[in-house]
């Protein structure tokens, strides 16, 4: 059940970041930052630890090295 539930909280944040992004407004950007975490930790997966709008994506190229 954790999956399900991590993957719309994952989801969600993501939109949530993103808007923040798109609107300038970073309060609401880091609002959907933790929710995406709190997401990513409930399916084992590990944080995103880089500030949102940095451009860092998951499947980046230090992230492949690492």
């Amino acid at each position: 059940m954790n999956k399900v539930t991590g993957s719309i909280k994952e989801s969600a944040g993501f939109v949530e970041e993103e808007v923040g992004e798109k609107l300038n407004d970073p309060k609401m950007a880091q609002k959907g930052r933790d929710l995406r975490n709190e997401g990513r930790i409930e399916q084992g997966k590990a944080p995103k630890l880089t500030p949102p709008g940095t451009g860092h994506y998951e499947n980046s190229k230090e992230e492949i090295e690492e």
